[in-house]
């Protein structure tokens, strides 16, 4: 049986992971702007968005620490494998995702990454003992992921061949690291600041690499200004807005919500970058949306009332 309060909290983290899936939604048309704009690699800006990240998260750490006191905090050796493995999912899921990106497009990318992340969430979970997804769980993954088949056909005419095997192929290491920091980060005790560490780990995992491939700046205004909104919205508020909704909601629910973000990319690459929204494609994001918002009911009926949770 559930605990109430675990119960209760469900809508509220249901809500930040919606919150959290928008805005990375916008992540790979920013990254397409500043490719579009310099000479920036995939590696230079998943370095600048996970570096930007992380200055963001330690600022706001050191000001909440200077308004309370500071708490200590005994970090057991299962906590700290789980923040090595979020920081280094976080690196790989990035880089592997702005290469998707590059190579084969915004909308494959997203839609491979996302929509493939929920399958491996499931199973890494029922492996490492969490348990099977419950029935409504499964008929929303499978009306999820009929819809993200039907949102492929966006970009089935843009682009054939070994580009796109090629570009699929890193999106789905995009969605093996993304599957690692869900895992890994659902299970890191309330106080630890895991988006910190996890933006802070997987930066310094990200820097030798970047110097030895000869790490890129720019000084182009625009390309700067999306540099910075990317390693703010879609990175340090959408993570923390995202780990503090996993305290609450389960993994494979929390996969299935963020396919929100290939939605998301996809409408905005129908509306800047020239992508064609057939209606096949339209029907896919209802499908899409419908997976999404039947897991938020069933929960929102589920959770007990007030009265009820403090009996």
């Amino acid at each position: 049986m559930s605990s109430p309060l675990l119960t209760a909290a469900s809508p509220r983290g249901f809500l930040l992971v919606v919150l959290a899936a928008l805005c990375w939604g916008t992540s790979g048309a920013s990254g397409k702007i500043v490719a579009d704009r310099t000479d920036l690699g995939p590696l230079d800006i998943a370095w600048h968005r996970m570096a930007i990240g992380a200055v963001v998260l330690v600022l706001g750490f050191l000001v909440s620490r200077s308004r309370r006191p500071a708490e200590p905090i005994a970090l057991a050796r299962g906590t700290v494998l789980r923040l090595v493995l979020v920081g280094a999912g976080l690196a790989a899921y990035q880089l592997a995702y702005f290469a998707a990106v590059a190579t084969a497009g915004v909308s494959i990318a997203t839609l491979v990454a996302l929509g493939l992340a929920p399958l491996l969430i499931a199973v890494g979970g029922t492996l490492l003992g969490h348990g099977r997804p419950d029935r409504a769980t499964l008929v929303a993954l499978v009306v999820a992921l009929v819809g993200l088949v039907l949102l492929v056909g966006v970009s089935a005419g843009a682009d054939t061949g070994t580009t796109v095997v090629l570009g699929a192929l890193m999106a789905v290491g995009s969605a093996l690291g993304y599957a690692v920091v869900t895992l890994a980060g659902g299970g890191v005790p309330a106080g630890i600041p895991v988006t910190l560490v996890g933006f802070a780990g997987g930066a310094l995992l990200l820097t030798p690499v970047a110097l030895v491939a000869g790490l890129r700046f720019t000084v182009d205004p625009v390309a700067l200004g999306v540099l910075l909104y990317l390693g703010v919205v879609p990175s340090a508020l959408a993570y923390a807005m995202f780990f503090a909704g996993l305290r609450s909601v389960p993994g494979a629910v929390a996969s299935i919500v963020t396919l929100l973000e290939p939605l998301t990319a996809t409408a905005l690459a129908t509306a800047f970058l020239d992508e064609q929204l057939s209606p096949g494609a339209l029907a896919g994001g209802v499908l899409v949306l419908a997976a999404v918002a039947g897991l938020y009911l069933r929960r929102a009926v589920s959770a007990p009332t007030p009265a009820t949770a403090t009996t």
